[in-house]
């Protein structure tokens, strides 16, 4: 099936497994420490500022939606810690890119697939930096166009019941957005074709989003989400995206 969401979840794991191949592993170190440090400071901030959180977006005590209280929880909750990882991830994305564009090259060399030919190594990763900042700004660009509007729809009465499901859901497909990114950009595709090739597997590109954020919810595990979601992504491409 050419838009199976198990495939999607499967290219996740796949990816989780590839990390630790004796081969690529090396190329994991620099994403994995940014990613723990990300993470570090997410747990501080929940920590330190959930509760209060909470009390601002949910209805407050004596109001007429305040029998709901208890049914939103868990949904705010669950959102207010996505919005949380996705701007600290996109924050991240803009540090680690150069580096996380190198091991989707190391992960589709290992696939058997064939790269433009350049200069390869360090050198060239340093001569990508600049680019590699240029399409997070992009993405971010992307990401902030539609993430401010859902963040509005959390202040609106009523209107605010939607918004954790509205939330997930552009989550999911802005993280297969974020990581589809690394193995397309390494064969010089731009984001607008990067993004025609996801709509084409749209089904698939949700469940790969969708897993990663349940992976950057599981403690221990999540120091792991990023370099696992560049490998599944790269997993994604040369399977599946490079031939639409």
């Amino acid at each position: 099936m050419a838009n199976n969401p198990l495939d999607g979840a499967g290219y996740l794991m796949r990816g989780l497994g590839l990390i630790s191949k004796p081969g690529i592993r090396p190329f994991v170190l620099i994403p994995l420490m940014i990613n723990i440090l990300v993470f570090s400071l997410l747990i501080w901030l929940g920590v330190d500022q959930f509760g209060a959180l909470m009390d601002r977006f949910l209805p407050a005590e004596g109001s007429w939606l305040a029998w709901l209280r208890w049914l939103l929880w868990p949904l705010f909750a669950i959102a207010i810690v996505l919005v949380i990882f996705y701007t600290f991830t996109v924050f991240a994305n803009l540090f680690a890119a150069p580096f996380n564009g190198l091991l989707a090259e190391k992960v589709e060399r290992y696939l058997g697939g064939e790269l433009p030919q350049q200069p390869g190594g360090i050198k060239q990763t340093m001569k990508d930096i600049l680019p590699s900042l240029l399409s997070e700004a992009r993405k971010m660009g992307y990401f902030l166009l539609r993430a401010i509007p859902l963040l509005i729809l959390f202040l609106i009465p009523g209107l605010n019941l939607a918004a954790p499901f509205l939330w997930m859901a552009f989550s999911a497909w802005f993280m297969a957005v974020e990581y589809g990114d690394f193995p397309m950009a390494n064969h010089g595709l731009k984001f607008k074709e990067q993004h025609r090739r996801l709509k084409q597997s749209r089904l698939t590109a949700l469940a790969f989003g969708g897993g990663l954020t349940l992976m950057m919810m599981v403690p221990l595990l999540n120091f792991f989400a990023m370099p696992a979601a560049v490998a599944g992504a790269t997993v994604f491409w040369h399977e599946r995206l490079k031939e639409l």
